[in-house]
Protein backbone atom coordinates (compact mmCIF):
# COMPACT_ATOMS: atom_id res chain seq x y z
CA UNK A 1 0.00 0.00 0.00
CA UNK A 2 1.64 3.50 -1.52
CA UNK A 3 1.41 5.71 1.52
CA UNK A 4 -0.70 9.42 0.86
CA UNK A 5 1.60 11.90 0.44
CA UNK A 6 -1.38 14.60 0.78
CA UNK A 7 -1.62 12.91 4.43
CA UNK A 8 1.98 12.56 5.46
CA UNK A 9 2.47 16.35 4.52
CA UNK A 10 -0.59 17.26 6.78
CA UNK A 11 -0.11 14.76 9.74
CA UNK A 12 3.90 16.38 9.35
CA UNK A 13 2.30 19.99 9.34
CA UNK A 14 0.17 19.75 12.34
CA UNK A 15 3.46 17.91 14.60
CA UNK A 16 5.16 20.72 13.52
CA UNK A 17 2.41 23.57 14.28
CA UNK A 18 1.96 21.49 17.75
CA UNK A 19 5.80 21.90 18.38
CA UNK A 20 6.70 25.77 17.12
CA UNK A 21 7.17 28.12 19.95
CA UNK A 22 4.36 30.35 21.09
CA UNK A 23 5.53 34.19 19.71
CA UNK A 24 3.97 37.29 21.56
CA UNK A 25 4.21 40.36 18.87
CA UNK A 26 4.69 43.28 21.53
CA UNK A 27 2.24 46.18 20.92
CA UNK A 28 3.27 48.40 17.98
CA UNK A 29 6.31 46.28 17.69
CA UNK A 30 5.82 46.26 14.19
CA UNK A 31 6.48 49.88 13.86
CA UNK A 32 4.03 50.36 11.54
CA UNK A 33 2.16 53.32 12.93
CA UNK A 34 4.19 56.47 14.55
CA UNK A 35 2.28 60.26 16.52
CA UNK A 36 3.79 62.89 14.73
CA UNK A 37 4.81 66.00 16.93
CA UNK A 38 5.16 69.05 15.65
CA UNK A 39 7.18 71.54 17.70
CA UNK A 40 8.04 75.16 17.34
CA UNK A 41 11.45 75.51 19.25
CA UNK A 42 12.11 79.40 20.90
CA UNK A 43 13.08 81.98 18.97
CA UNK A 44 16.38 82.44 21.00
CA UNK A 45 17.11 79.02 19.27
CA UNK A 46 16.48 80.11 16.07
CA UNK A 47 12.62 79.55 16.54
CA UNK A 48 12.00 76.74 14.03
CA UNK A 49 9.52 74.43 13.49
CA UNK A 50 11.27 69.97 14.56
CA UNK A 51 8.70 67.13 13.88
CA UNK A 52 9.65 64.40 16.71
CA UNK A 53 8.02 60.80 16.40
CA UNK A 54 6.61 58.60 18.60
CA UNK A 55 5.58 55.06 18.91
CA UNK A 56 2.00 54.58 18.44
CA UNK A 57 -1.08 54.77 16.68
CA UNK A 58 -1.14 56.96 13.72
CA UNK A 59 -2.20 60.68 14.67
CA UNK A 60 -0.61 63.61 15.58
CA UNK A 61 0.51 65.83 19.16
CA UNK A 62 1.69 68.61 18.29
CA UNK A 63 2.75 71.67 20.44
CA UNK A 64 5.01 72.76 23.48
CA UNK A 65 3.18 70.37 25.87
CA UNK A 66 4.46 67.06 27.65
CA UNK A 67 3.87 63.77 25.76
CA UNK A 68 2.34 60.45 27.37
CA UNK A 69 2.02 57.47 25.82
CA UNK A 70 -1.19 57.45 23.44
CA UNK A 71 -3.73 54.45 22.32
CA UNK A 72 -2.15 51.56 24.76
CA UNK A 73 1.53 52.22 23.65
CA UNK A 74 3.76 50.83 26.03
CA UNK A 75 6.87 52.38 24.36
CA UNK A 76 8.62 55.33 25.20
CA UNK A 77 11.23 57.44 23.09
CA UNK A 78 14.60 59.40 23.40
CA UNK A 79 13.23 61.84 21.38
CA UNK A 80 12.03 65.09 23.21
CA UNK A 81 10.42 68.23 24.12
CA UNK A 82 12.49 70.25 26.59
CA UNK A 83 11.78 73.21 28.13
CA UNK A 84 15.14 74.43 30.04
CA UNK A 85 15.13 78.13 31.89
CA UNK A 86 11.80 78.74 29.48
CA UNK A 87 13.72 77.86 26.22
CA UNK A 88 11.85 75.29 24.29
CA UNK A 89 14.16 72.71 22.31
CA UNK A 90 13.59 69.53 20.99
CA UNK A 91 15.71 65.93 20.66
CA UNK A 92 15.10 63.72 17.58
CA UNK A 93 17.24 60.88 17.69
CA UNK A 94 14.34 58.10 16.61
CA UNK A 95 12.52 57.75 13.22
CA UNK A 96 10.41 55.81 11.07
CA UNK A 97 12.12 54.25 8.42
CA UNK A 98 11.43 52.10 5.82
CA UNK A 99 11.83 48.33 6.12
CA UNK A 100 10.77 46.00 3.01
CA UNK A 101 7.27 47.10 2.05
CA UNK A 102 6.25 48.39 5.88
CA UNK A 103 8.24 50.84 8.37
CA UNK A 104 10.68 49.79 11.23
CA UNK A 105 12.62 51.98 13.89
CA UNK A 106 15.63 53.92 13.19
CA UNK A 107 17.42 54.86 16.21
CA UNK A 108 20.39 57.43 15.86
CA UNK A 109 23.70 58.59 17.45
CA UNK A 110 24.09 62.00 16.80
CA UNK A 111 25.69 65.54 18.18
CA UNK A 112 23.17 68.02 19.37
CA UNK A 113 23.63 71.87 19.57
CA UNK A 114 21.40 74.08 21.29
CA UNK A 115 22.46 77.65 20.30
CA UNK A 116 21.50 80.89 22.24
CA UNK A 117 21.85 84.31 20.04
CA UNK A 118 24.09 82.62 17.19
CA UNK A 119 26.37 81.19 20.45
CA UNK A 120 26.59 77.59 21.20
CA UNK A 121 25.46 77.07 24.87
CA UNK A 122 25.70 73.41 25.03
CA UNK A 123 26.80 70.56 22.53
CA UNK A 124 25.42 66.66 24.04
CA UNK A 125 25.63 63.35 22.75
CA UNK A 126 22.56 61.93 21.67
CA UNK A 127 22.30 57.92 21.30
CA UNK A 128 19.19 57.24 19.92
CA UNK A 129 16.69 54.89 22.19
CA UNK A 130 12.97 53.30 22.14
CA UNK A 131 12.60 51.22 25.22
CA UNK A 132 9.40 49.88 27.54
CA UNK A 133 7.86 52.87 29.34
CA UNK A 134 7.84 56.32 29.31
CA UNK A 135 9.91 59.54 28.57
CA UNK A 136 8.75 62.06 31.50
CA UNK A 137 8.62 65.62 29.71
CA UNK A 138 8.95 68.49 29.81
CA UNK A 139 12.89 67.69 30.16
CA UNK A 140 14.11 70.31 32.23
CA UNK A 141 18.00 69.61 32.21
CA UNK A 142 20.71 67.87 30.64
CA UNK A 143 21.67 66.40 33.79
CA UNK A 144 20.73 62.29 34.43
CA UNK A 145 19.00 61.36 31.85
CA UNK A 146 17.90 58.12 33.54
CA UNK A 147 16.23 60.36 35.87
CA UNK A 148 13.73 61.23 33.14
CA UNK A 149 12.83 58.11 32.30
CA UNK A 150 10.14 55.51 33.69
CA UNK A 151 11.52 52.28 32.80
CA UNK A 152 9.82 49.32 32.27
CA UNK A 153 5.64 47.86 32.16
CA UNK A 154 4.02 45.64 34.48
CA UNK A 155 4.78 42.13 33.53
CA UNK A 156 3.99 38.67 35.29
CA UNK A 157 5.24 36.25 32.50
CA UNK A 158 8.11 34.07 31.35
CA UNK A 159 9.19 34.05 27.91
CA UNK A 160 12.40 31.95 26.61
CA UNK A 161 13.61 34.67 24.62
CA UNK A 162 13.13 37.89 22.65
CA UNK A 163 13.16 38.24 18.96
CA UNK A 164 13.38 41.14 16.32
CA UNK A 165 14.55 42.41 12.86
CA UNK A 166 17.58 44.04 13.21
CA UNK A 167 20.17 45.82 10.93
CA UNK A 168 23.23 48.00 12.52
CA UNK A 169 25.57 50.37 10.95
CA UNK A 170 28.83 51.62 13.00
CA UNK A 171 31.37 54.21 11.06
CA UNK A 172 34.19 52.60 13.48
CA UNK A 173 34.86 56.34 14.55
CA UNK A 174 36.06 56.63 17.84
CA UNK A 175 34.36 56.76 20.75
CA UNK A 176 33.51 59.60 22.57
CA UNK A 177 31.44 61.01 26.08
CA UNK A 178 29.90 64.84 25.28
CA UNK A 179 27.45 65.98 28.31
CA UNK A 180 27.58 69.59 28.00
CA UNK A 181 29.75 69.94 31.25
CA UNK A 182 33.31 70.20 30.25
CA UNK A 183 35.23 69.22 27.53
CA UNK A 184 34.75 66.11 25.28
CA UNK A 185 36.35 63.13 26.27
CA UNK A 186 37.57 60.28 24.31
CA UNK A 187 36.46 56.66 25.89
CA UNK A 188 38.64 53.43 25.54
CA UNK A 189 37.25 50.79 23.64
CA UNK A 190 34.55 50.25 20.23
CA UNK A 191 30.75 51.84 20.27
CA UNK A 192 28.25 49.24 20.05
CA UNK A 193 24.40 48.99 19.91
CA UNK A 194 23.15 46.85 22.62
CA UNK A 195 19.40 45.15 23.36
CA UNK A 196 18.65 44.61 26.87
CA UNK A 197 15.84 42.88 28.65
CA UNK A 198 15.46 42.62 32.34
CA UNK A 199 12.63 40.69 34.46
CA UNK A 200 12.25 41.87 37.80
CA UNK A 201 9.84 41.55 41.00
CA UNK A 202 9.75 44.98 42.40
CA UNK A 203 8.43 46.47 45.47
CA UNK A 204 8.35 49.89 47.35
CA UNK A 205 9.12 50.45 50.72
CA UNK A 206 7.63 52.65 53.03
CA UNK A 207 9.86 55.41 51.87
CA UNK A 208 8.86 55.58 48.47
CA UNK A 209 12.02 53.71 47.70
CA UNK A 210 11.75 51.06 44.73
CA UNK A 211 13.28 47.66 45.22
CA UNK A 212 13.63 44.89 42.84
CA UNK A 213 15.32 41.05 42.27
CA UNK A 214 16.13 40.52 39.17
CA UNK A 215 14.18 37.21 37.66
CA UNK A 216 15.62 37.08 33.63
CA UNK A 217 18.31 38.62 31.75
CA UNK A 218 19.00 39.00 28.07
CA UNK A 219 21.56 40.71 26.79
CA UNK A 220 22.82 41.40 23.35
CA UNK A 221 25.06 43.66 21.80
CA UNK A 222 25.76 44.62 18.24
CA UNK A 223 29.18 45.00 17.25
CA UNK A 224 29.59 44.17 13.05
CA UNK A 225 28.33 46.36 9.83
CA UNK A 226 25.27 44.38 8.71
CA UNK A 227 24.12 45.69 5.48
CA UNK A 228 21.49 43.21 5.06
CA UNK A 229 18.22 42.50 8.01
CA UNK A 230 18.63 40.20 10.38
CA UNK A 231 15.29 38.97 9.81
CA UNK A 232 13.65 36.83 12.60
CA UNK A 233 16.60 36.73 15.22
CA UNK A 234 15.97 35.01 18.66
CA UNK A 235 18.24 36.07 22.02
CA UNK A 236 17.53 33.82 24.91
CA UNK A 237 16.63 34.73 28.73
CA UNK A 238 18.35 33.05 31.35
CA UNK A 239 16.74 33.06 34.68
CA UNK A 240 18.39 33.07 38.23
CA UNK A 241 21.50 34.15 39.17
CA UNK A 242 24.00 33.48 36.40
CA UNK A 243 27.23 35.36 37.62
CA UNK A 244 28.90 31.88 37.51
CA UNK A 245 27.20 30.64 33.75
CA UNK A 246 29.81 31.08 30.69
CA UNK A 247 27.31 33.67 28.68
CA UNK A 248 27.89 36.11 31.56
CA UNK A 249 29.33 39.21 30.88
CA UNK A 250 29.55 42.88 31.45
CA UNK A 251 26.15 44.45 31.34
CA UNK A 252 24.23 41.96 32.79
CA UNK A 253 25.29 42.39 36.46
CA UNK A 254 22.84 44.25 38.81
CA UNK A 255 22.05 47.53 38.33
CA UNK A 256 22.71 49.58 41.10
CA UNK A 257 23.31 53.35 41.80
CA UNK A 258 24.28 55.27 39.08
CA UNK A 259 23.53 52.47 36.89
CA UNK A 260 20.03 51.98 38.17
CA UNK A 261 17.01 52.72 35.72
CA UNK A 262 14.14 54.72 37.28
CA UNK A 263 10.78 54.12 37.76
CA UNK A 264 7.48 56.67 38.66
CA UNK A 265 6.83 55.40 42.83
CA UNK A 266 3.26 55.34 44.07
CA UNK A 267 3.67 59.14 44.90
CA UNK A 268 4.99 60.17 41.41
CA UNK A 269 8.52 60.35 41.91
CA UNK A 270 10.53 59.02 39.25
CA UNK A 271 13.49 57.15 41.68
CA UNK A 272 16.24 54.33 40.91
CA UNK A 273 14.82 50.84 41.15
CA UNK A 274 17.68 49.15 43.21
CA UNK A 275 18.07 45.73 42.49
CA UNK A 276 19.19 44.18 45.92
CA UNK A 277 19.61 40.52 44.43
CA UNK A 278 19.40 37.80 42.15
CA UNK A 279 15.65 35.97 42.31
CA UNK A 280 15.06 32.07 41.93
CA UNK A 281 14.73 30.65 38.45
CA UNK A 282 11.07 29.76 39.39
CA UNK A 283 10.38 33.10 40.48
CA UNK A 284 7.38 35.13 39.22
CA UNK A 285 8.92 38.70 37.47
CA UNK A 286 6.20 41.77 37.99
CA UNK A 287 7.86 43.94 35.58
CA UNK A 288 9.94 43.84 32.50
CA UNK A 289 12.68 46.43 31.04
CA UNK A 290 13.35 46.14 27.31
CA UNK A 291 16.00 49.14 25.67
CA UNK A 292 17.52 48.99 22.14
CA UNK A 293 20.12 51.82 21.68
CA UNK A 294 21.99 52.55 19.17
CA UNK A 295 25.13 53.12 21.10
CA UNK A 296 25.80 51.97 24.71
CA UNK A 297 27.49 52.37 28.14
CA UNK A 298 26.81 55.05 29.75
CA UNK A 299 24.78 58.59 29.22
CA UNK A 300 25.99 60.72 26.52
CA UNK A 301 28.49 57.99 25.19
CA UNK A 302 29.24 56.64 21.77
CA UNK A 303 29.85 56.98 18.60
CA UNK A 304 28.50 59.66 16.02
CA UNK A 305 26.67 58.33 13.02
CA UNK A 306 25.97 54.70 14.42
CA UNK A 307 22.87 53.20 13.40
CA UNK A 308 20.59 50.61 14.96
CA UNK A 309 17.32 49.54 12.82
CA UNK A 310 15.00 47.25 14.50
CA UNK A 311 11.34 45.64 13.53
CA UNK A 312 8.94 43.06 14.79
CA UNK A 313 9.83 42.45 18.37
CA UNK A 314 8.27 39.74 19.85
CA UNK A 315 8.13 37.70 23.02
CA UNK A 316 8.76 33.62 22.65
CA UNK A 317 7.12 31.39 24.84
Amino acid sequence: MKPNKELLAAICCMLFASLSAEEELIRFGDFESWISRTIEESAIVGGKKKTIYEIGPKGTFDGARAYTNQGGSPWGTSNAYAKVSGIVKTNSSVFPDKHGSGQCAKLYTQILKCKALGIVNITVLAPGSIFLGSLLEPVTSASDPLSKMNTGIPFTKKPKAVKFDYKYYTTGGERIRESGFGRRQTLSGKDMGKCICLLQKRWEDGDGKIHALRVGTMLRYFTQNTPEWKEGQSFDVHYGDITHESFYKEGMELMKGEKAYHALNSKGKCVPIQEDGWAKADETPTHMILIFDSSYGEPFSGTIGNTLWVDNVKLVY
